[in-house]
């Protein structure tokens, strides 16, 4: 039957071919000589390989591997170079080849959903143009920094794995419009988050998140999922404590800020206008810069001192660590 439909294909000269479902364990090499192919699906099948005689294709764009039996990425792959969708769902995928990833410069969608990944190779990030990443339904301990290279990353979709953390370096995904990592053990997100100033939609349900970053409730989410997190209730008290404490980088900002005229490192500031921004702003209140109430979702902040914290007109709360 598959044959039948291949040389079908190679009479017509198909730009598509769709061999989907057809209890295929080899791929026929005569879909090699479909020069002109753009799309190839061969999802549903009981395939662990390709032939060689696919790096013909040349113009193949989209392929679809999902539901298969692959164990390892087929080497193949490394020679589509003009693919832009790619899909290996459903297989059984221990490890990725750095080696492939190197090749698929134009690659914008990969979905390795259901697979048993445990981790992701750094090359990923040689996927320059990848827009839309999903990996759910795998075994991902951690995800590199490097994937956060990925400067026209929009989606990310990460759920049903094992994930601790997310990368500081997250911040650096400034197109990112959908961050999905719900049922993972995240204990802690990075205050880099609150940088995706282009993100839209936020998904860490099923988490183990007690609280959130400081500057949360600065992004522009139209969708915030959190349920199933054993967030921090409010138990308010008043602090006994009533003496200002701060912290050494505090001391050491308010020293060159007001430290005699001739200090070095005062001087030092005027050449360099982003590091004194950053040290005007060191003992900002977070009653100053946190605008919205906080009612249910506990938001980590900073204030400036314990005084502050007793004044009433706010809604923070503080935590008691034995």
């Amino acid at each position: 039957m598959a044959d039948a439909l291949v040389l079908r294909a190679l009479r017509g000269n198909a730009r598509h071919l769709d061999l989907s479902g057809k209890k295929l364990r080899r791929v026929p090499k005569a879909v090699g000589r479909l020069f002109e192919l753009n799309r190839l699906q061969l999802k549903n099948n009981l395939l662990s390989d390709m032939p060689a005689e696919l790096q013909a294709l040349s113009n193949l764009t989209e392929l679809n591997l999902g539901n298969n039996s692959f164990e390892t990425l087929p080497e193949v792959l490394k020679h589509l170079r003009q693919l832009r969708k790619l899909h290996l769902f459903g297989n059984k995928l221990e490890a990725l080849s750095p080696s492939v990833f190197e090749c698929l410069e134009d690659l914008a969608f990969l979905n390795l959903n259901n697979n048993k990944l445990t981790t992701l190779p750094e090359e990923i990030c040689r996927l320059t143009q990848l827009k839309y990443l999903t990996v759910n339904n795998n075994q991902l301990e951690s995800i590199p920094s490097k994937l956060c290279l990925l400067q026209h990353l929009c989606e990310l979709h990460l759920a049903h794995n094992k994930l601790k953390s997310l990368p500081h370096d997250i911040g650096f995904l400034t197109n990112l419009k959908k961050l999905s990592v719900p049922r993972n053990k995240i204990q802690v997100l990075p205050e880099e988050l609150c940088l995706l100033t282009n993100l839209k939609v936020l998904d860490v349900a099923g988490n183990q998140l007690h609280i959130f970053p400081t500057k949360l409730l600065h992004l522009k989410l139209e969708e915030f999922y959190y349920e199933q997190n054993p967030l921090l209730e409010k138990d308010l008290i008043f602090s006994t404590q009533m003496k200002e404490v701060l912290t050494l980088q505090e001391i050491a900002a308010r020293y060159i800020l007001n430290g005699p005229s001739g200090n070095s490192l005062t001087k030092a500031l005027e050449h360099y206008p982003e590091a004194r921004k950053i040290l005007d702003h060191a003992s900002l209140c977070a009653k100053i810069s946190i605008v919205s109430p906080v009612h249910v979702v506990p938001i980590r902040a900073l204030l400036c001192s314990y005084k502050c914290f007793n004044e009433s007109g706010h809604q923070f709360y503080g935590i008691a660590i034995p």
